[in-house]
């Protein structure tokens, strides 16, 4: 039997997470659940509400100091958008054992590209495919149908795409993720709702430790360097993701 209490805790970091990179409402969520008894599909849809919930609330904080790029999330959304639907849709397809592992992999990948420095070059490079609009909606159209695909808010691969391709700060990047991520969780959550997907006892017992330690987190990140705040999020991502896939594999 899960435990709620352990399920608040838990929460409670993974808002935290949220907070201060703008990632890991279901990307970290989805992890622990597993971890704490929750069935892998419904371990994959419960954290949606949370997530949606805690976008919000961080992003309040990252608004307040003007850490986010307003024209690149509404073409985000522009293009994420219809795209979480299908990729909600194809989860239905795909099993929820596969769901997990692919997570966990993602994640590192990313997590690896993360550390790499980004040279001058490359990031003049990024501002140019930043000013292009058909670029910005065409990434968010391929981080939509993840998104829906594994019933994510986003963030694990927004943040990468507004950092590494785009060219935004991290605190920016994480900023202008939480915007989309509030509206991109919207479609995600009605469709796996409506699959009955949701376990929602254990996604009320997430939201209350998610969404406080999310608003909290978002007020403590611009405090932080940008660069070592990069740099955590390399790592932090390369660590959990190794750790998880390794367990579900042998759990398999």
């Amino acid at each position: 039997m899960v435990s709620i209490p352990l399920v608040v805790v838990g929460g409670a970091v993974v808002g935290m997470l949220f907070g201060l990179f703008g990632v890991g409402g279901s990307s970290f969520a989805t992890p622990i659940l597993a971890l704490l008894g929750v069935p892998p599909l419904m371990a994959v849809a419960s954290p949606l509400p949370s997530t949606l919930a805690s976008a919000f609330a961080g992003l309040r904080g990252y608004a307040e100091q003007k850490h986010v790029d307003w024209r690149v999330a509404r073409l985000s959304i522009a293009g994420g958008f219809p795209a979480t639907v299908a990729g909600s849709l194809l989860s239905r397809v795909v099993g929820g054992y596969v769901l997990l592992i692919m997570s966990g992999v993602i994640l590192a990948i990313i997590g690896v590209r993360v550390l790499k420095p980004i040279s001058d070059e490359a990031s003049a490079a990024a501002k140019r495919r930043r000013e292009n609009p058909w670029i910005v909606v065409g990434g968010a159209v391929g981080v939509g149908l993840l998104t829906g695909l594994l019933a994510n808010g986003g963030g694990f691969l927004l943040v990468p795409l507004f950092l590494l391709v785009l060219g935004l700060t991290m605190p920016v990047s994480a900023g202008t993720s939480l915007a989309v991520i509030a509206v991109l969780s919207i479609p995600t959550l009605i469709t796996h709702a409506s699959l009955g997907q949701i376990d929602w006892p254990v996604a009320l017992a997430f939201a209350a430790g998610s969404v406080p330690a999310s608003y909290l987190g978002s007020k403590l990140a611009p405090r932080i360097k940008a660069e070592r705040l990069k740099k955590a999020f390399g790592w932090m991502l390369i660590g959990f993701a190794a750790y998880f896939v390794i367990r579900q594999v042998g759990a398999g």
